[in-house]
């Protein structure tokens, strides 16, 4: 889509519009919103709307508190949950200083950045996200419990699998909104789900993690149920993991695919940070499919990253550590940027591993290097890396690590 300014303003005279949602996240993926009236919108997109960024964490103090979200109007969409009268539509914003300059904590600006160098080198990436949770029983008070919505496992169908009607509401409400569901199934834990979605470009991908994660939790929740995306909802059972799939694209048609692969395994200890920011992130590593050494492999998931088994446009390569509290957008840039660093570099893959890592012995371990085993380390990790200096702020960096 390629909207203009005027057309957004004409649509939503023209449909019925009474609130326009800007939406922007902080440094950490958790989305944010303010509500404009459409009358507001003219002023939006020429000068910005004005929010307090001291109250966002990580954005300001309050000495430096205002900054401004100038919406991108491709990112139209109208969220099918709310009245028909009267609709809400939805854009994802830049977010700038009042003298103009972009925002440096700004992660949609800073994905926006790596786009556009990699497409100046002629490479375009893509992005298919697999984004797994857990749902949850509510108690009377309308909090959320730690009972599962089933006792289902993978791929079980219904009676036993509680989830299906939900995950139809979702794919559904998706597609409402420009998203196009692929499949969906249960997964192994007790009332986990995992619902696929098409792959899309870089930018169109990660806006499409935050409104995919914002439909099941609003669906969930009007089922009276509680979504849960952290990384280890119970002890116990499987964790959420967020698989990233990756493609690229070539204007010379050369087949680069193995040395972006080979860039992302050079800094993937330093970029663990941002594509696990939690404590509990890093209780998921070593089972579960859930991989805790660097390798490769054509099918195997047990490994790192795996090329599935696809052909054509479908030819790709999946990250499987990052879990569901990752900010795409930084997820997105890190790859994007260690991928160019690994073409740049002709960067070679290292000898495949076709072993299952999960039951093979430390004989065998040993000789794998690992993913940092908690946060502590993988803080320590980010912040020894030029990689991460280079093309981070400092100020998300220092965040990340406070």
């Amino acid at each position: 889509m390629n909207y203009t300014a005027e057309e957004i303003i004409q649509y939503c005279e023209e449909e019925d519009v009474k609130f326009v949602r800007l939406a922007f996240c902080d440094v950490f993926g958790k989305q944010k919103n303010i509500s404009v009236m459409p009358s507001e919108l003219r002023r939006a997109f020429e000068q910005g709307i004005a929010f307090d960024a001291s109250a966002v964490p990580g954005f300001g103090n309050e000495a430096q508190s205002d900054l401004l979200l100038f919406p991108d109007p491709d990112t139209l969409s109208v969220l099918p949950w709310r009245p028909e009268n009267g609709r809400v539509v939805r854009m994802f914003c830049t977010i700038k200083k009042p003298n103009g300059d972009l925002f440096e904590c700004d992660t949609r600006g800073l994905l926006a950045k790596a786009v556009d160098e990699a497409r100046e080198a002629g490479i375009e990436f893509s992005f298919g996200s697999e984004l797994e949770f857990y749902l949850f029983k509510l108690d009377e008070y309308d909090n959320p419990t730690n009972i599962p919505y089933d006792r289902a496992g993978y791929m079980d169908i219904a009676p036993d699998d509680k989830g299906e009607n939900i995950r139809r509401q979702i794919c559904l409400t998706l597609e409402k909104m420009g998203i196009s569901p692929e499949s969906s199934h249960h997964e192994e834990g007790p009332g986990q789900n995992e619902i696929d979605y098409r792959f899309a470009d870089a930018m169109k991908a990660a806006d499409d993690a935050m409104a995919f994660k914002t439909v099941v939790k609003t669906v969930a929740h009007a089922n009276g149920l509680c979504a849960d995306f952290s990384p280890k909802p119970l002890a116990d059972k499987p964790g959420n993991g967020f698989h990233i799939n990756l493609s690229v694209k070539s204007d010379k048609n050369h087949v680069i695919l193995p040395s972006v692969i080979a860039g992302i395994l050079c800094h993937i200890k330093a970029m663990t940070l941002f594509l696990n920011p939690a404590e509990q992130s890093y209780r998921r590593f070593g089972s579960s499919k859930a991989p805790k050494y660097i390798s490769w492999s054509s099918e195997n998931r047990s490994q790192l990253v795996r090329i599935p088994a696809a052909t054509g446009v479908y030819r790709r390569a999946e990250l499987r550590s990052p879990d569901p509290l990752a900010n795409p957008y930084l997820a997105f840039t890190l790859m994007i940027r260690a991928g160019l660093f690994g073409y740049r570099n002709g960067l070679y893959l290292p000898p495949v591993s076709d072993i299952n890592l999960f039951s093979a012995d430390e004989s065998v371990t040993s000789l794998y290097d690992r993913l940092p085993l908690s946060i502590d380390e993988a803080r320590s990790e980010a912040r020894a890396s030029e990689f991460i200096a280079e093309h981070l702020p400092e100020r998300i960096l220092d965040i990340y690590c406070g």
